[in-house]
Parts: structure tokens; C-alpha cells; sequence
């Protein structure tokens, strides 16, 4: 690469994309390998280029573009793909809907290595098709190729990115409380559990609202397992109320429960369990009271069908606490990272 002023450039190769900024526009006025011709003199003094890089060729070296692609063929997500180099950038497209992971380690690595910048959505964010997730690029026009031959040697054996799409599932509830079953009062838990189901490949295939006792309870949690449900909610009674007896129903159904309790607010007593594949979530009444809880948070995982594991809860500490706003924005906040 060298640099040359504009007006002894002509017959030149332009080595990287030349920017233009104007109202309302800002993108590439001249491609990489676009060859300078004496026309093209104005417009890039009109844009501030007096002088410009065109191609020279040295050994050890790599061209900003050919950086990214070398990066995007090293970090491959399945359900995603990645656009042509564009101002030395290549970005990440999702190609489904899904939970988008992130090697945190991994990526913190790789951008201490010199020259290389890769951003990313956060782990665990819940991605709709087309969402940018990723965008690599390294900082200068050219970088030395040893640079990016440590970054494909650590994403070898390490997957850097995932997108983990929504799995279809079928869905039962169990609503407990007696001021419910007798009549007294109207549910509000059934209308919130349909409204969420509708944002994922859901199939609820019953609500049934029980008494408070624990065989009426057990009972009609066993029902759903055995036609085959893969999620299970069950509302009312969670907190340590000695007479709240949905934590204890779900023990009785032989579930794993992972934990009673996340450090995250709304949503503190919120349990987590799985009998065998099923998984079963015990849901706080935050959610009826308030738009977006932990609920909403952990929704996009259960619905990949990955396994919730103590850790993934304990995490939920930092950026657990909803900021309550007037105006929801969840995801697109600090609510629900781990």
C-alpha cells in the first residue's frame, strides 16, 4: 500500500472503500479495486481526499476486507449468514428467529489482539430475523496476517458465536389459589401466559386452575406430562408462605428444581425445575402486575430448548434489576443480561 496524491493517482487501484458524508447519505463513493480515473479528481477532493492508498503489495501482509472475510469464515454461525465486506466491515445477518449466544471469554481474546475489533449483541439477547448481530473489521487499511492467524487458532476448538433458534413446544399451565378456583376472584394469569405464547412456536394445549391442595395440584401437572408437554407454568403460591404449596407440588412431582428464588427484581421468586426433559417454571405475580419481568427474560432459552443451569440464574444479577421505565423497550435495555 502507498500514498499518493489524488492527482498522480490515476490508472491507480484504490485499496479500500472511499466514504463519502452527505445529508442524509454515508457510504462507500468509490469501492476497493475501483481504478482512478482523471474524472474521479473533483469528486474526491470533493470529499476531503487530497491524497489516497492504492494497492501495493507486501508479504505478511492483509488488506482490510480480506481481514474480515478471514474473520467471518473463522466464527460460522448455523441460522445466520454474512454480507460482503462493505468499508472493511463485514456484519453477521440472522437468518431465523432465536437466542443469539456469545463466547464472552472468547471474544474479550480475540479483540486484545492488535488491530482486530469484533462487536457483538449481547449473550442470551432474543434476536428477530434480519437483526445485525455481529460486525467485524480490523482498525487500519492493512494489518499483519500473523494477526489473524492467533485469532482463527483460538476459534479452532471454541465456537465464538450461536444463534439458537426457537424449537416448537407444547405448553400446559397449572393456576393455583382458592380464591381463584372458588370463584371469587377473576385469573389474570391465563391471559398474560397466552399473550407471551404468541411471540414464540407455541402449542398450550390446556390451563387448568386448582384448589390449594397439593394432590389436586400434583395431579393436574402429571396430566400435562404425561400428554406430552414440553413446558409446564405454574402460578399462584410461590412465595415461602407456609400455606403457598406450588414449590412443594412440584417436588412431589419428582422435578429437579435448579432454584426457588433469582437475583433479579421483578421476578425474585421465580423457580426453575425440570422433570426429565420437561422444563417447569414457577411464575411470581409480578407478571401479572408489570409488562416485561424474569419471566420474559429466561423465555427465549426455555424456548431453544437449552437447559437452564444455576449459573446461567446466578448471572442474572448483573443487569437484573428493571429500571421500571413509563415507556418498556426490553430487550433493547439492561434489563435481563446473564
Amino acid at each position: 500500500m502507498k500514498k499518493l496524491n489524488v492527482e498522480d493517482a490515476i490508472g491507480e487501484t484504490i485499496c479500500h472503500d472511499v466514504t463519502a458524508m452527505r445529508e442524509g447519505f454515508k457510504g462507500p463513493l468509490f469501492k476497493r479495486g475501483h481504478v482512478i480515473r482523471e474524472e474521479d479528481i473533483p469528486l474526491l477532493l470533493d470529499v476531503g481526499k487530497r491524497t489516497i492508498f492504492v494497492w501495493e503489495e507486501h508479504a505478511g501482509e492483509i488488506h482490510e476486507e480480506d481481514a474480515a472475510l478471514r474473520m467471518a469464515a473463522m466464527a460460522q454461525v448455523d441460522q445466520a449468514h454474512y454480507t460482503e465486506p462493505s468499508e472493511g466491515k463485514v456484519q453477521l445477518i440472522a437468518d431465523a428467529r432465536g437466542m443469539f449466544r456469545v463466547d464472552t471469554e472468547l471474544l474479550s481474546k480475540i479483540n486484545r489482539i492488535g488491530d482486530i475489533t469484533i462487536t457483538a449483541l449481547p449473550d442470551h439477547y432474543p434476536v428477530e430475523k434480519g437483526m445485525r448481530l455481529v460486525s467485524m473489521r480490523i482498525v487500519p487499511l492493512v494489518t499483519k496476517e500473523e494477526q489473524i492467524i492467533e485469532a482463527e487458532a483460538l476459534c479452532r476448538d471454541r465456537k465464538l458465536f450461536d444463534l439458537r433458534p426457537y424449537r416448537p413446544m407444547k405448553v400446559g399451565a397449572v393456576i393455583t389459589g382458592y380464591e381463584i378456583y372458588s370463584g371469587r376472584i377473576k385469573d389474570r394469569f391465563e391471559p398474560v401466559i397466552r399473550a407471551k405464547m404468541k411471540n414464540y412456536p407455541s402449542d398450550i394445549i390446556g390451563v387448568t386452575i386448582c384448589d390449594d391442595e397439593l394432590d389436586m395440584i400434583v395431579d393436574a401437572a402429571q396430566t400435562y406430562i404425561d400428554k406430552g408437554v414440553d413446558l409446564l407454568f405454574f402460578t399462584g403460591g410461590m412465595s415461602v408462605d407456609p400455606d403457598d404449596l406450588t414449590p412443594a407440588a412440584i417436588r412431589r412431582l419428582g422435578a429437579d428444581i435448579v432454584t426457588h428464588g433469582v437475583p433479579s427484581q421483578p421476578g425474585n421468586m421465580t423457580l426453575i425445575a425440570y422433570r426429565d426433559d420437561v422444563a417447569i417454571m414457577g411464575i411470581p405475580g409480578a407478571a401479572v402486575h408489570l409488562p416485561v419481568t424474569i419471566f420474559d427474560v429466561l423465555l427465549p432459552q426455555l424456548f431453544t430448548g437449552d437447559r437452564l443451569i444455576r449459573d446461567d440464574l446466578l448471572n442474572l444479577a448483573e443487569g437484573g434489576l428493571c429500571q421500571l421505565c413509563d415507556l418498556c423497550h426490553f430487550p433493547n435495555c439492561t434489563f435481563g443480561r446473564y
